[in-house]
């Protein structure tokens, strides 16, 4: 099946959660970054007909929605709304219009950033709204078939690779990252090219539409610094003298950043009892892709520079995780672990019950006893709610380590 642009129509995962929320409630927003396919799944695979769409998008809508809010929705019986973000005064008709009407479905929202930092929006809409979050592409859409990694996981063990892909293919897959845009691009030259206009059209747009920015010029380098921070610790005055940002105006700037789906932060996990573990959070981007990007990665870098490749690879692993979380139903959360003696485990992810699963990733082929040396240590505070340890490698083998603990190809990821 092709879309209007006869690029290949993805499985969105995501499309079950949204289905099923607009049966219930008034309010639904599908929420994330520009170009993730939000658009595309709203208009096309959620409620392609019955509804009126419109986009803020187009400025003469945009006026409209920010001269006379109310004046827009009145008469709207069931309605896609897309950019939201763009207006969100807007969203104090949409809650006047379902106070008087709750039918399920009425309004599907799309945006851009993430309104849940909006104060308007909270207050407007809690208890009316349910937010479908939509990333760019997993590995597993890209091959149409739904992952088995975070069940299998919680289970002790993981699952059965999928399509293998190591060496140049993994190198290849991690600097496309997951937007359509860059799939559709099979040359890396152009790949670059629309990662570059992307960043751009966020900065000089996006940011815009959120936020009272003063030094909007010295954003691209701020960006630039934080994909060379990438997956270390966040020190915010490191960060902020790079570009001449003291600690406070950092934070804000990166908090816009995080609102517009670039990267997340990424808290640490411990136990109230564990007193030697680093209690800072990380920041991660949320596509290697336009990280690779930003620290000007290409494929005969990677190949040469594994220092560089590792970077991208947790990057890519984060990414991957990021969007399997958001398509359970029981909940999951995605932590570091790090101690004083520097012991560390990239992601640690614990699920609603308090079970535990920790994630390392390493870049190599091989993998050694020395390399579950801080999976240990989390197995040992989480105590009997640890249930695997898993280092995922550039690699087709599945080899134990120890009880609940495994070597696994990169592969179990989309298996």
């Amino acid at each position: 099946m092709k879309s209007k642009s006869s690029a290949p129509l993805y499985p969105r995962f995501s499309l079950r959660a949204a289905a099923r929320a607009l049966a219930d409630t008034p309010v639904v927003l599908v929420s994330g970054p520009r170009q993730c396919g939000k658009t595309t799944l709203v208009r096309d695979q959620i409620a392609a007909g019955g509804r009126t769409f419109l986009t803020l998008d187009d400025e003469t809508v945009l006026a409209a929605a920010r001269t006379d809010p109310a004046g827009l929705v009145r008469g709207l019986r069931r309605a896609t709304i897309d950019e939201i973000q763009r207006a969100p005064d807007l969203l104090r008709s949409i809650k006047r219009a379902v106070d008087e009407d709750r039918r399920p479905g009425r309004f599907l929202l799309t945006g851009s950033a993430n309104l849940l930092t909006v104060p308007q929006v909270s207050e407007s809409l809690a208890g009316r709204m349910e937010i479908v979050t939509l990333l760019p592409l997993a590995q597993a859409e890209i091959r149409r078939r739904q992952p088995a990694f975070l069940k299998a996981a919680f289970r002790g063990k993981p699952c059965q690779p999928g399509e293998a892909m190591i060496g140049n293919a993994l190198i290849d897959a991690v600097l496309t990252g997951g937007y359509p845009e860059m799939l559709r691009r099979k040359l890396p030259a152009r790949r670059r090219a629309w990662a570059r206009d992307y960043i751009r059209a966020i900065v000089e747009r996006d940011v815009r539409d959120i936020a009272e920015v003063e030094k909007l010029d010295r954003m691209p380098r701020l960006l630039q610094a934080l994909g060379h921070h990438s997956g270390q610790l966040t020190n915010f005055t490191q960060i902020g003298a790079q570009v001449g940002f003291d600690d406070k105006t950092t934070r804000k700037y990166i908090g816009v950043l995080e609102q517009l789906f670039l990267l997340r932060r990424v808290e640490p996990w411990f136990r109230n009892h564990l007193k030697r573990l680093i209690k800072t959070p990380k920041l991660h981007f949320l596509d290697s892709g336009l990280l690779a990007t930003l620290v000007g990665a290409t494929a005969e870098k990677l190949r040469t520079d594994r220092a560089l490749f590792g970077h991208l690879l947790e990057t890519f692993v984060y990414s991957e995780l990021l969007k399997q979380t958001g398509w359970i139903e029981a909940g999951c959360s995605i932590f570091h672990y790090r101690d004083k003696e520097q012991d560390e485990v990239d992601f640690v992810l614990e699920d609603a019950s308090g079970a535990v699963v920790g994630i390392e990733v390493k870049a190599g082929a091989t993998v050694g006893t020395a390399d579950f040396k801080g999976m240990r240590k989390l197995a040992e505070a989480a105590g009997k709610q640890f249930r695997a340890g898993l280092v995922l490698y550039d690699g087709e083998t599945t080899a134990p380590f120890g009880a609940k603990m495994w070597a696994a190809p990169l592969g179990c990821l989309w298996g």
